[in-house]
């Protein structure tokens, strides 16, 4: 099976060479978003926090990839919730794309999966947004702590589950339970 990481090893040994133009445009071409994702990709896997699991379905497509948090603390203890990342073309000067696959209530996460996570933002007011400094490392540590420490009640996405945490923390935390059980399992 070629994967992209072979591809490009097989690439840089053309280069250079007349052999490359024998080549197939699809070998020669690797954008530099790829070029990136190989190596990003080898680093996020070495520093992976403990809570978290990636799944490349297509070992060719690293721009697509399955993240799985299981938080070991706080509300979310003991759910498994699956989050779906597309790199575009123009990473890194763009953010990825996540999606939350898992109906959780959260005040950051809404029910239909959009993430308010100030790194996914492409333009910050406060200047934590996107930068082509950041790395897939980040985005996976950021999604992390959106279960423990960046869990932020004063400036939620989903105001009916901040709202509801306001009003009963106790019920906030059971209706946070059920929904860990009838969908995060």
């Amino acid at each position: 099976m070629l994967t992209l990481a072979s591809k490009l090893k097989r690439d840089d040994g053309l280069k250079g060479s007349r052999a490359s133009a024998t080549a197939s445009d699809s070998t020669r071409r690797v954008s530099v978003r790829d070029r990136l994702l190989v190596k990003e990709v080898a680093e996020l896997e070495a520093n992976l926090p403990c809570t978290c699991k990636v799944h490349f379905p297509d070992p060719n497509k690293l721009h697509c990839f399955q993240l799985t948090v299981t938080p070991d603390e706080g509300y979310y203890q003991g759910g498994k919730f699956q989050f779906e990342t597309e790199v575009p073309d123009a990473y890194n000067m763009v953010p990825p794309k996540v999606k939350c696959l898992t109906r959780i209530w959260h005040p950051n996460i809404t029910e239909t999966g959009e993430i308010c996570l100030s790194l996914l933002r492409e333009h910050s007011i406060d200047g934590t947004g996107w930068a082509p400094t950041r790395t897939l490392k980040d985005v996976v540590w950021g999604l992390n702590s959106l279960f423990t420490d960046l869990l932020n009640f004063d400036d939620p996405l989903n105001i009916e589950a901040a709202e509801h945490h306001l009003r009963d923390k106790e019920d906030f935390r059971s209706k946070v339970e059920d929904y860990i059980k009838r969908y995060a399992r």
